[in-house]
């Protein structure tokens, strides 16, 4: 039998060992994969998390939409209005505040993990119905912010482009002054390449691997212009396209109608500030990495887990077994 000395040994190398593995399980099932990826502690681009509706999001559905989005009470609460979409989208746009429906969390993920995009369904609705979770995610990096994860959804279907305006106003509540310019120049992005994301709406991969080809050009337009100090053509932006398009195997399902449109707005991205941003060439490294894979309206699956019943669940019985374990601890004394 075990003398009082050998039972607070055991049960002190017990506690350490399984409380450990308790406290760390759930954490990992979210942050694995960004930490193994980059190897670096957390270091956020935002001092804390947001939450943006849109000012046509009635108050009565507040409720539902942070839960949807994962929202507590730590996150700042603000409002995207029509003057905001102006600023930041499309100065010459026209809209009204009641147009402005859909609703984006922005949370600080760790440094170089790039941006990631969840569409989260509304009662399980996608109400969602155009823009992608690999658009939102490569156009908010060309717009000159990275490092965050991005949650959207709305109370009722809305095709989305609007979304990103909420981004960007979190962003300057953080103190982050984004470049109108950069921010219309992203935008264009997102409207040359609705066409083609549309015209293959029934490949789930294709919209994660035209973003991907878009960041490619974008970062090889950067590189050029910092290293030689000049722009590149628009034919040699059309080269890179085509080159890029061949690269994801998606070539063949791009028309010469939709090229032409996407290289338009990276002759816009390349006549903005960031592309002359040495820091974009590897933030939108990150993010090319996030999206080119990708498929679907959840880019952060983890995340989308431990924040569902099933994960909260887990955590919960996580919580109440360690609990038994400090009790089964004291039992011994």
């Amino acid at each position: 039998m075990m003398n009082k000395t050998s039972r607070t040994i055991a049960a002190i190398l017990i506690a350490l060992t399984l409380s450990g593995a308790a406290a760390t399980t759930v954490h990992n099932v979210a942050y694995a994969a960004e930490q193994s990826q980059n190897g670096s502690s957390q270091v956020n681009t935002l001092s804390k998390s947001y939450v943006v509706y849109g000012a046509g999001a009635p108050q009565s559905a507040y409720s539902e939409l942070n839960d949807t989005m994962d929202v507590d009470n730590s996150y700042q609460k603000l409002t995207a209005t029509a003057a905001d979409y102006q600023q930041y989208l499309d100065k010459n746009g026209t809209t009204t505040d009641s147009a402005m429906i859909s609703s984006v969390s922005i949370t600080p993920a760790g440094a170089g993990s790039g941006i990631k995009v969840n569409i989260r369904k509304y009662n399980g609705h996608s109400n969602i119905t155009k823009v992608t979770a690999q658009q939102y995610a490569m156009v908010a990096q060309m717009a000159g912010i990275t490092d965050i994860t991005i949650d959207v959804t709305s109370n009722k279907p809305v095709t989305g482009e609007s979304a990103l305006t909420g981004v960007y106003k979190a962003f300057a509540a953080d103190g982050h002054q984004l470049d109108p310019q950069n921010t219309s120049a992203a935008n264009s992005v997102m409207n040359a390449t609705q066409g083609a994301i549309d015209a293959n709406s029934g490949d789930s991969s294709y919209a994660g691997k035209l973003m991907a080809a878009v960041g490619d050009v974008s970062k090889q337009i950067a590189q050029k212009k910092q290293s030689k100090n000049q722009n590149v053509s628009k034919d040699d932006i059309q080269d890179m396209l085509n080159d890029a398009l061949k690269k994801r195997g998606i070539d063949n399902k791009t028309s010469n109608t939709q090229v032409n449109k996407i290289v338009n707005s990276l002759v816009t991205f390349q006549n903005s500030p960031i592309s002359s941003s040495k820091t974009y060439v590897n933030n939108v490294t990150n993010t090319i990495n996030n999206v080119k894979n990708s498929s679907g309206d959840l880019m952060n699956k983890a995340k989308a887990w431990v924040n569902s019943k099933d994960g909260k669940e887990t955590q919960q019985q996580a919580a109440n077994w360690f609990q038994r374990l400090i009790n089964w601890i004291r039992s011994l004394f």
